[in-house]
């Protein structure tokens, strides 16, 4: 074999081994969650780490964002992958809602699977005397940010009890950690916050001040009607809460929207659902996930990718 021959078949060797050896394209997976102190930015880390692990060539990140309004715009607009949203919201934006902050129906979005209930939790600080929703007239509330799903559950469930914002001293459009401090400060009389149970922010709140865990009856969920339920904030739940709580609660979904791959939203779809553990780590609401209760609910269409997991395990 010439000189030029064996060069030309090292570097035909070469070249193969460099094609072999080329990472697979990175599949950027943006990961829509909410606030720092709600139970959706851990979620949604615990998550980014399963992706990262788990789906060859992923490169996920965590956005937080105001939560599930801001997450199902962003969504239709293709700047997110997977996000978490109350179902209501789901519900809203498929719809179209403009009052709501959706300009027109949101068809993009796709289902990947309904995970934990939110819990609607009002507590107020015990110096502020509040122990019942009709308590609450002539108080300062915060009823989460503008536009948010938490503040969608306000205005639904003030309306379902025959309220209004108009009845409080003062409403306050603010994130949890916000609403929180303010407390602390006297300067508000007591938070709502939709989120899972033992969420952080309430936690802390309870630990800086003495507390009152608001109940909510269950005649309003009743009013209400699906996708709300009857629900309980059981004793202990938070520092010196001594009894349950009766509440009401609304189903979480993981949506994506219709451009993602069918491979991608079913590894997502996979992954999640073989390391629930991981999830429950990260924190205890995602105990109420379960592959069994994963389609109750849906309020929009499955993603073809979510689809084909489900098909395979015997669902649909």
């Amino acid at each position: 074999m010439t000189l030029i021959a064996k060069s030309f078949g090292l570097a035909a060797v070469a070249a193969t081994a460099l094609t072999f050896a080329a990472p697979a394209r990175a599949e950027f997976i943006n990961i829509l969650t909410g606030g720092t102190s709600g139970v959706y930015y851990p979620i949604g880390v615990a998550l980014s780490k399963i992706y990262g692990e788990n789906i060859e060539g992923a490169r996920p990140q965590v956005q937080a964002t105001k939560a599930s309004v801001e997450n199902l715009n962003l969504l239709q607009q293709g700047k997110g992958e997977i996000a978490l949203a109350l179902g209501d919201s789901v519900k809203l934006a498929w719809e179209g809602n403009a009052d709501l902050g959706f300009k027109t129906p949101l068809n993009k979005l796709r289902g990947i699977a309904a995970i934990y209930p939110n819990y609607i939790q009002i507590v107020a600080s015990k110096e502020s005397g509040i122990t019942t929703l009709e308590g609450m007239k002539g108080k300062g509330l915060s009823v989460g940010a503008a536009k948010s799903g938490t503040e969608l559950n306000a205005r639904a469930i003030f309306e379902a009890a025959g309220m209004s914002y108009t009845d409080l001293s003062k409403a306050e459009y603010l994130p949890f950690a916000e609403s929180v401090e303010l407390i602390k400060n006297r300067q508000l009389d007591a938070t709502l916050q939709s989120a899972g149970l033992g969420v952080a922010s309430i936690k802390d709140l309870a630990t800086s001040v003495a507390i009152n865990v608001v109940a909510v009856p269950a005649a309003v969920a009743e009013t209400l009607g699906a996708p709300y339920i009857a629900a309980t904030i059981p004793a202990g739940t938070y520092d010196g809460q001594t009894e349950d709580v009766p509440t009401v609660a609304v189903v979480n979904f993981l949506v994506t929207h219709e451009d993602v791959s069918e491979e991608t939203a079913y590894q997502m779809t996979k992954q999640m659902f073989e390391h629930l553990p991981d999830l429950v780590a990260a924190h205890a609401a995602a105990r109420s996930i379960t592959l069994e209760g994963a389609l109750d609910g849906m309020p929009i269409p499955l993603h073809p990718g979510a689809e084909r997991f489900y098909k395979e395990k015997g669902m649909m």
